[in-house]
């Protein structure tokens, strides 16, 4: 309760917080309220569509996690050099980011364009499933890779101070979408309807319209991430070392988590196509709960690489406690409001069966109970081990969570004890619930804070 009081009495955090985290936010509720706005259009398709869309979008986010992991690392090294004015470090560690980023993207391109059936087979074998996912991830994949240059450049952005822009350019892109989704996936004004195709042509055009306003904002407002591109590809043996040594892990980290959470997503398929359905579902309305707290991570992220790139070890130790105790408390009230709520969410989805409703409702029941673990687990590995270098630790403990306590659980519950849907997530977070308990002690230790620009 102290620290609370105190913590709501600093003005200079709570100017950081606000200026920080609310922007990234708000970013993250568009793409979440135009993920639920893609998914309620699909479902008017039926469940199978739903099931195949959500399915074959595992693909792309398997993708976007390797890049978060690249953007991530880079964004604690960005953060750092630009608390300690090095902008020059600034560069060479977003132009590094990118190489990754695009080389990433432009493998994931490929194989979405050349064996779209034999990875939605990873996913389903229902037979009315997989024509859907084929056709979704055939149009979809051409927007891979302006989807990670754009990821790169925002999370620069954010880590020296500019949330505003990547914000504004996530609200262009957010109509832009939803006006495409519908034109294409109904036939509207002389086009044909292309149902889950529609979908996909639709992000393809919000991506181009989103990388726009980046390049006209970077042209304008010259600054750190601005400069010729040898200062963007020059990169010294130590340079390299150390980008290894900090993005290497976590790059390795989201690599191995993103593909844990496809086994998990295998592991729920075997419940049948109606629980995928009630999964597409809880997911879609849990990550607008979720928005604020991956805004608070990210603010996490950058106050904390700030300060101890100035040198101000103890104000990052202070700031990111209290970020993570934020966290925590946003996560018990978003929690409650999603189990008050659950059953109003399906007015989004009136195509749905009553089969497919009656076990989501079940699930966000499930998802309310945990989602105060999950946003502080949020800000802990996010905000405070990769906001303080400590990048190697985070990916230890996030690789045994999940591949030693999550997977097998979630396999334990759908294959050998064949449980309801919420009982098998709920055996999943236990990974959740273990990386809390492991990860604290390390965050008193403080010995995350690394500074990695001496």
């Amino acid at each position: 309760m102290k620290n609370l009081r105190a913590m709501f009495n600093d003005k200079r955090f709570l100017k950081l917080v606000y200026s920080l985290a609310v922007p990234v936010a708000l970013q993250n509720l568009l793409a979440s309220v135009l993920n639920t706005l893609d998914t309620t259009m699909i479902s008017s398709l039926g469940d199978y569509a739903i099931s195949a869309v959500g399915l074959a979008n595992q693909i792309f986010f398997f993708m976007t996690l390797i890049c978060f992991g690249i953007a991530t690392g880079t964004s604690a090294m960005i953060a750092q050099f630009y608390g300690k004015e090095d902008y020059q470090g600034v560069r060479r560690s977003h132009g590094m980011a990118l190489i990754l980023a695009v080389i990433v993207s432009s493998v994931f391109t490929v194989l979405a364009l050349l064996i779209p059936e034999q990875l939605m087979k990873i996913f389903t074998q229902d037979p009315n499933v997989i024509p859907y996912g084929v056709t979704y991830l055939r149009v979809v994949s051409f927007s891979y890779i302006l989807t990670a240059v754009n990821f790169i450049y925002s999370v620069s952005m954010r880590s020296i101070g500019n949330a505003k822009t990547p914000l504004v350019a996530s609200t262009i892109a957010f109509f832009g979408n939803a006006f495409f989704n519908y034109v294409f996936i109904f036939g509207k004004l002389g086009f044909p309807a292309m149902g889950v195709a529609g979908g996909a042509l639709g992000t393809i055009f919000a991506r181009i319209l989103e990388f726009a306003v980046l390049y006209i904002a970077l042209k304008k407002h010259r600054g750190p991430l601005t400069g010729k591109i040898k200062d963007f590809v020059t990169f010294d043996s130590h340079f390299k070392k150390m980008y290894i040594m900090t993005a290497g892990p976590v790059i390795i980290n989201e690599t191995f988590w993103s593909l844990g959470q496809i086994v998990y997503q295998i592991a729920y398929a075997k419940l049948g196509t109606r629980s995928v359905t009630a999964l597409q579902i809880g997911m879609t309305v849990q990550n607008i709960f979720f928005v604020l707290a991956r805004g608070l991570a990210g603010a996490c992220t950058v106050i904390v690489g700030n300060y101890i790139g100035a040198g101000d070890e103890e104000k990052a130790y202070k700031y990111g406690t209290w970020l993570l105790q934020l966290s925590a408390l946003t996560g018990v009230i978003l929690g409650a409001l999603m189990i008050i709520f659950r059953d109003t969410f399906f007015v989004m989805f009136p195509n749905i069966t009553a089969e497919s409703k009656a076990i989501a409702s079940n699930l966000f029941i499930a998802m309310g109970l945990i989602l105060f673990v999950k946003t502080h687990n949020s800000t802990l590995v996010v905000g405070i081990f990769r906001g303080g270098g400590d990048t190697r630790y985070s990916m230890l403990l996030e690789m045994s969570c999940v591949w030693l306590i999550g997977v097998p659980m979630s396999f334990l519950g759908s294959v050998a004890f064949k449980l309801p849907l919420h009982f098998v997530y709920l055996m999943a977070c236990c990974e959740e619930v273990a990386k809390a308990c492991i990860g604290l002690p390390r965050v008193i230790s403080k010995k995350w804070i690394k500074n990695l620009t001496d």
